[in-house]
């Protein structure tokens, strides 16, 4: 016993002596400028009033500057894109030409997020992106690959699209390959896209990996197309930040909306992110919700890509301010007014968690993740406080409060589905998306709203 408190004591000093090292490593590092990045891009910095480099930034950017290819992992909300971002616009720079790097995003949304902060960075410079994403054109894609970009930013399936089928398209004179969200990129769904694309891109290249969670896909990766990589762990393998308050509330599957509807109001000031298992369950819940007076939509790979860019823009924007959605928005998006986020639906895969809750408590902020668990959940959600190391607190409520919304949540309800039911044999006739007109109103999409929305 005493020497396993000897022991304890010696892991907790060496812990405390870490935790020291880095706080003075942060304090020291003041600037991008200390970093080594040029006075070009430490301008543009101060132009998008970044300060002082992140966790992540202070880490990655040095070793990346002096050519090294790097694995990234920190928590969603760290910066991880600049830490790309800034050491290849640096050495672009030094060296232009076109097609000079690819980053590759799970999902559109976040490749658009990504060539913004490209061309926000390289705006000085006179840097040119292309993103190349599912749900537009491929026709304008292409005239934009004919200006010879030199970032282009692409999810995997569409990239191959423009390999194969776009003249004069070509990465072999690739630098520069980005995964970012790189564990996301090696689910089945992308695995075959990976491969083709390495198989045309150089073999004499950098590669940088990011993410905010490790697998042992990535790891796999790694050993197949970095060299020497060197790791940069900016937090804990699976963490969530300080700042976060976690809950979790246990409850009947059949009273799952009830609660939902009760956490809503009782925050009804807040920002609110719910994230759903499925497509079909974002529009029921969106339109159960504003049936109740609630302002919230819903975005998921269901929809055209103009009406998911539509609806992000009314969140951000502030128009409506709970937004259902699939785990297609918790990864990357930058959404910083979040300030809470409610898991309607336990997602499967625990390291979704991480991803979920990174949309709130961003940059140091506070914020809330409540978690509803029903009784088919629990497993999943053991498997949560697993990989976080921590029993989360319940997150208080009277049910006979809850159950006081039942009547009008059932109602609410009940309309939303004859709606949907209705407008979705419409749209099926019709050829089109499964998302409701209701949901196109919303977006101003259908009706005298479009031009006013337009004209903004």
């Amino acid at each position: 016993m005493e020497e396993m408190m000897v022991e304890e004591k010696r892991e907790v000093e060496e812990e405390e002596v870490k935790v020291v090292e880095e706080e003075e490593e942060e304090e020291r590092i003041q600037s991008f400028k200390e970093l080594g990045v040029c006075s070009e891009l430490v301008e543009a910095c101060d132009n998008l009033g970044w300060k002082a480099p992140t966790r992540i930034q202070m880490e990655a950017i040095p070793h990346a500057i002096q050519g090294s290819d790097i694995i990234g992992l920190a928590q969603t909300g760290s910066g991880k894109t600049a830490a790309f971002a800034l050491p290849i616009l640096q050495a672009l720079l030094q060296a232009p030409q076109p097609f000079f790097a690819c980053v590759l995003s799970p999902t559109r949304e976040l490749a658009i997020q990504i060539s913004e902060q490209f061309e926000a960075l390289g705006s000085g410079i006179g840097v040119k992106c292309a993103v190349l994403v599912g749900g537009v054109a491929q026709t304008d894609q292409s005239i934009a690959l004919a200006k010879r970009p030199h970032i282009v930013v692409a999810t995997p399936g569409r990239l191959i699209d423009h390999l194969s089928n776009t003249k004069g398209f070509t990465l072999r004179m690739l630098k520069y390959l980005v995964l970012d969200e790189a564990d996301r990129l090696l689910n089945e769904d992308f695995e075959k896209s990976l491969d083709e694309i390495l198989n045309v891109i150089p073999r004499e290249r950098k590669t940088y990996l990011f993410s905010a969670t490790m697998t042992k896909k990535v790891k796999k990766l790694q050993r197949a197309c970095l060299r020497n990589p060197v790791k940069i762990e900016a937090a804990s393998k699976y963490s969530t930040v300080d700042t976060l308050k976690q809950q979790y509330r246990f409850v009947p599957a059949k009273y799952k909306e009830c609660y939902l509807v009760y956490i809503l109001t009782e925050m009804s000031g807040s920002t609110s992110m719910v994230f759903t298992r499925t497509c079909d369950a974002t529009g029921l819940l969106a339109l159960m919700l504003r049936n109740l007076g609630l302002r919230a939509i819903p975005i998921s790979g269901h929809m055209t890509q103009a009406k998911r860019l539509g609806a992000l823009n009314k969140f951000k924007g502030g128009e409506c301010n709970i937004l259902i959605c699939t785990d297609v928005a918790s990864r990357g998006l930058d959404i910083p007014s979040v300030d809470m986020v409610i898991n309607y639906d336990i997602p499967t895969n625990s390291k979704d968690y991480i991803h979920r809750v990174g949309r709130t408590a961003r940059a140091g902020r506070s914020g809330v993740a409540i978690s509803l668990v029903n009784q088919y959940e629990l497993e999943w959600y053991i498997q949560i406080e697993k990989l976080i190391g921590k029993k989360l607190p319940e997150f208080p409520a009277q049910e006979e409060e809850v159950l006081l919304l039942l009547e009008r949540v059932t109602e609410a309800k009940r309309i939303s589905q004859m709606k949907l039911k209705e407008t979705g044999g419409k749209k099926k006739r019709r050829g089109g998306d499964d998302v409701d007109e209701d949901v196109d109103r919303y977006l101003g999409l259908k009706n005298g709203k479009a031009k006013k929305f337009k004209n903004r």
